[in-house]
């Protein structure tokens, strides 16, 4: 255990001091002389015009739409993308018609794409709009075609400026820190109480009716690292009275209300699995079953103006020349329908579907092999299409996004494809994922999703990904839909011997930006530790116990197994597997070994959580994107070393862990939609847009943003958030993908967690 809270302690001292960060400039004018004081500096015009009463004039030809006829910058400017910008300008026209105004830049499609409807007085026209794609090159245009008869068009007073983000200041709630959604009543109840004071602090517990119900003395902690904030604990475990509209206060400060209850965690259960309906692709999501603010088309079904996804070809050449520096293509098209959209964007991954499905298959299965597991996930259980079709409705959800990943597979006896320089048999691997050759703006109903969808070219990760959640998918679904259970074990057995016909094919970090992520990877020992795990788990079969034995992660120590203290990933799934082979019955010879390896792992979690320098009783000592799942991630290492052991002490730190997430964190931050007080608003996501535009719902109750990111980069968090600490590094805005999105492997943690909590 010294050897533990060394490497702790180590780790911690490496954490970020908050700084003061530094000013955040005013909103530039992007436009230069749009006045046109300056006569036509920075301008270009066809045909040329004239200044009348202090604006621009063209006198424009009868012409069909078109750019013939324009006025536009003669300078390219940036335009960064999920940036917020502001067009002012005002026109008229001696002829009424239309004008396009666009900010384009080839061969991206135009980020400001509006149409102003020109009449014979002058007229302010404005427009916010947020660039879907990054512009290094963008000019500001207005195509002045389309008019039915000769035309004076004269426009002036154009502006185009970017959001001044200023006054944001980041709010961080009442200085009593809790769990917003509340506390069981049989489990550890902690808080964090920010203050100066290094002594005792008295605190009470009131009532809804305010009244004291209990009290007690705080704890003196000292510097919480990430967060650079001075703390004490205070701790009420002691209490178990069931009620709502609780509040604690101390040194002069009252937190938000929370509940105690032995169902505490029931609706948020079935919310954070709902989550994954709402995100379906391929599917119309009925209203009645979610609410009707979230019913919409079914996206990407071939029906105008989709263009896949059920016949999807692969990249065009031009952009695999891009993504892998090599004409890299393929001779078929695949029908890539159902599956989950990942996250904002509307792309659809293997290897971020892999963890995502197989989490939602581990919070079933873990049921059926604990004694404290849950009767409230079965079937009808959710509200979803399968809903009373005799499977649990949490398979069904899973089995959703398996049936895209089974359609990723490279058909057999496709030609050979370019990799690397050499062409490869790649018959049976999967393809790394498929979206738009360019990013659609927020928000964007799938349904109306114009772009052209690809196919990206195979990986090894994303092949053994389909290898392990496939052969996950037989075994839980052998006694529900043995036909089904079949289909999904041979194609889990196809793309692992696939996997072992190559050196591995590694997902390149250049293939990125061209409308989706890169989910590159460049080892993928894990991926076949896990695959391997999983179809011994499934089929007993010598050759892959053999597999798994001979992987360097069978004898691995914890840190590099469970991807320690920053928990794994879609990145390192090791864990993952090692999780099964300890819960799921077999015959495997060093069973108590595994075992061991778990809850090895869980005291070097713990060791984390209870160092002095954490305030917080998180599971992290880093903050990366997405680190709200790296913790829950952590909680389900922890969890399960309850589920094997019975240790109430593992049982207690998980369930003190989930309260980050809820609300007990630096900036009293709730990052799951619909549960608590201060809970995060703006999401960033095409589907929940609402910040840009109030047609669209914000995201649905279960949802939970990615967190705080220490190395947060997009246009609110460059704007905001420098010199951030850690544990602060988040801006609740629509625009910020690296701290406020959503994704399906994040949920999936959610729910696992979630799953688990609402079974003790």
């Amino acid at each position: 255990m010294k050897a533990i809270l060394a490497a702790v302690t180590a780790l911690v001292a490496t954490a970020m001091a908050q700084v003061s960060p530094a000013p955040i400039p005013g909103s530039p004018q992007i436009v230069q002389n749009g006045d046109f004081s300056n006569g036509t500096l920075g301008w270009q015009s066809s045909p040329s015009g004239s200044m009348r009463n202090g604006m621009y004039c063209i006198d424009v030809p009868a012409s069909p739409p078109g750019n013939s006829s324009y006025l536009r910058t003669s300078y390219k400017f940036l335009e960064t993308k999920n940036d917020v910008y502001t067009l002012n300008f005002t026109a008229s026209s001696s002829v009424g018609f239309d004008i396009l105004v666009q900010t384009p830049d080839p061969p991206l499609d135009p980020n400001l794409n509006m149409t102003a409807a020109l009449t014979t007085s002058p007229y302010p026209f404005s427009m916010t709009f947020s660039p879907a794609n990054q512009a290094p090159n963008a000019s500001l245009e207005f195509d002045l075609g389309g008019n039915p008869a000769d035309a004076t068009v004269c426009i002036g007073s154009v502006s185009m400026r970017r959001i001044d983000r200023s006054a944001w200041r980041q709010t961080y709630g009442p200085a009593i820190k809790i769990n917003q959604l509340g506390y069981l009543p049989n489990g550890p109840k902690m808080a964090t109480l920010v203050t100066n004071s290094t002594s005792a602090t008295a605190w009470t517990l009131n009532n809804a009716a305010g009244d004291a119900c209990f009290n007690g003395q705080t704890t003196y902690q000292g510097l919480d690292v990430a967060s650079n904030q001075t703390v004490s604990i205070i701790d009420f475990s002691g209490f178990a009275t069931t009620g709502d509209g609780y509040t604690l206060t101390a040194g002069g400060s009252t937190s938000y209300p929370f509940s105690i209850s032995s169902t505490l965690y029931d609706d948020l259960r079935q919310d954070s699995l709902r989550f994954f309906y709402q995100q379906r692709s391929g599917i119309a999501i009925d209203g009645n079953l979610v609410g009707l603010q979230y019913a919409r088309a079914a996206g990407h079904i071939q029906i105008p103006p989709n263009q896949g996804d059920k016949v999807v070809p692969c990249q065009a050449v031009h952009d695999s020349l891009i993504a892998y520096l090599e004409p890299w293509t393929c001779n078929y098209t695949l029908d890539v329908t159902q599956g989950w959209y990942d996250a904002g964007d509307q792309g659809k991954y293997v290897v971020n579907g892999g963890i995502a499905a197989a989490q939602l298959l581990m919070e079933y299965e873990r049921t059926m092999y604990t004694k404290n597991g849950t009767s409230q996930l079965g079937d009808g259980s959710l509200r979803i299409p399968e809903r009373n079709n005799g499977i649990p409705d949490v398979l069904d959800e899973a089995r959703w996004e398996l049936d895209f990943m089974m359609k990723m597979q490279v058909p057999a006896n496709a030609a050979p494809q370019l990799v690397n320089g050499t062409y490869l048999d790649l018959s049976s691997f999967a393809h790394l994922k498929v979206h738009d050759n360019q990013w659609t703006p927020l928000p964007t109903d799938p349904s109306q999703d114009p772009k052209r969808r690809e196919l990206h070219r195979p990986s090894t990760s994303a092949t053994l990904n389909l290898a392990a959640a496939a052969a996950m998918g037989a075994r839980v679904f052998a006694k529900f839909d043995p036909t089904w259970a079949a289909q999904a074990l041979a194609v889990a057995k196809s793309a692992y011997s696939a996997a072992q016909r190559h050196p591995p094919i590694y997902a390149p970090g250049t293939d990125w930006d061209l409308g989706g992520g890169a989910y590159s990877d460049n080892d993928v020992t894990d991926e076949y530790y896990w695959a391997a795990a999983e179809l011994y788990l499934t089929t007993g079969a010598q050759q892959y116990l053999t597999d798994l034995k001979a992987n360097r992660y069978h004898t691995a120590n914890i840190s590099t197994l469970f991807s320690l203290p920053g928990g794994f990933s879609w990145a390192s799934v090791a864990a993952l597997g090692q999780l099964d082979l300890a819960t799921v019955p077999s015959n495997i010879s060093n069973h108590s070994a595994i075992v061991q390896s778990v809850v090895d792992a869980a005291d070097m979690l713990m060791a984390v959580q209870q160092n002095s320098s954490n305030g917080y009783g998180v599971f992290l000592t880093e903050y990366p994107w997405g680190s709200n799942s790296n913790n829950l991630n952590n909680i389900q290492i922890v969890a399960t070393a309850a589920d094997l052991t019975g240790n109430t002490s593992y049982r207690s730190a998980a369930l003190q862990g989930i309260d980050y997430v809820l609300g007990r964190n630096a900036i009293s931050q709730s990052y799951v939609r619909g549960y608590g007080t201060k809970q995060t608003q703006n999401v960033h996501s095409r589907l929940y847009a609402h910040e840009l535009d109030d047609r669209v719902p914000q995201a649905p109750p279960g949802a939970m943003a990615g967190g705080a990111n220490q190395a947060a980069s997009d246009p609110p968090a460059d704007d905001v958030l420098p010199g951030c600490a850690p544990q602060t590094c988040y801006v609740d805005d629509v625009n910020s993908y690296s701290t406020n999105e959503v994704a399906i492997n994040w949920n999936s943690a959610l729910a696992w967690v979630v799953g688990w909590a609402g079974s003790q």
